[in-house]
């Protein structure tokens, strides 16, 4: 089976995502559910629900993935944006539980000087208030690795096991591995190295907490510490490190999303289906 997708634009309608990844190949589809730059957004409206659903039915999508907004920060140590945030991140799961999203992936959030562990905490206890709002639905919160800039929390697989470890329900978490927020973080798992890797990975979180995939090529070096996403094999982390990505049959039926530059190649094809071509020659 496979699963390769990429995060695409909504406009003017949110089955247009379904239907560009239809156009370039794509066995998926991450989209945010809404405008994720403003903390307030229109509810969704049933014809809208309908053609997402028809569309994800007419195609054979079924493990499509939602990011959530940026503006969130669940570890945030002001009460009025962590409120805010909690707020927000409950719309979120509603309106992919609507549209029958299963999968939510969200960065953990920022400390903003309050310390890491003080983070985490406030991470789960908001955790702990959105899933006491929100019932077990099908919807799966998928914390994202980050690449560790600033106070950012998650760039360390034992902070996504913490968060885990603390929250109430913890069957409502998973984890999103993004390649190019892991290199940056310091995790080499390039040709032979992706072995003692994946080890790492089953030890503390477990293989099969591993929801989805983001498959990106990384403009800085390893443990920069900084998130700048580049093509397949036209990065830092280079061929070397997605084959292992692509052939371990772990990954099977796990979404493997493209989160690269949208923009047109040289030989005029769109970015997503080159990228698409490399990863699947890979194969």
């Amino acid at each position: 089976m496979r699963m390769f997708g990429s995060h695409l634009s909504i406009a003017g309608g949110l089955h247009n995502a379904i239907l560009a990844a239809e156009k370039l190949g794509f066995d998926t589809v991450q989209v945010f559910t809404k405008n994720q730059q403003q903390w307030k957004c229109r509810p969704l409206e049933p014809p809208a629900i309908q053609r997402w659903r028809a569309e994800c039915r007419r195609v054979g999508f079924k493990r499509t993935v939602s990011h959530d907004s940026y503006l969130i920060n669940l570890a945030s140590p002001d009460p009025a944006v962590w409120r805010r945030s909690i707020a927000l991140f409950v719309e979120e799961l509603r309106r992919c539980a609507t549209l029958r999203i299963p999968y939510l992936v969200t960065h953990p959030g920022a400390h903003m000087g309050s310390g890491e562990e003080t983070g985490l905490k406030r991470v789960a206890d908001a955790l702990d208030l959105v899933h006491q709002q929100v019932p077990a639905d099908g919807v799966v919160t998928c914390l994202e690795i980050t690449a560790g800039q600033g106070t950012s929390l998650g760039y360390r697989l034992e902070h996504l096991a913490r968060i885990i470890e603390l929250v109430r329900q913890p069957r409502r978490l998973a984890v999103c591995l993004d390649t190019a927020h892991l290199f940056a973080a310091g995790y080499d798992f390039r040709g032979r190295k992706y072995g003692r890797f994946i080890r790492h990975v089953e030890a503390v979180v477990g293989l099969g907490r591993v929801k989805v995939l983001h498959l990106n090529d990384s403009k800085k070096d390893l443990g920069s510490r900084v998130d700048r996403h580049e093509h397949i094999g036209r990065g830092r982390i280079g061929l070397d490190g997605f084959r292992p990505f692509v052939r371990d049959k772990t990954w099977a039926a796990v979404p493997r999303i493209l989160e690269t530059p949208k923009a047109k190649a040289p030989d005029g094809r769109d970015w997503d289906e080159v990228n698409l071509e490399v990863l699947r020659g890979l194969e």
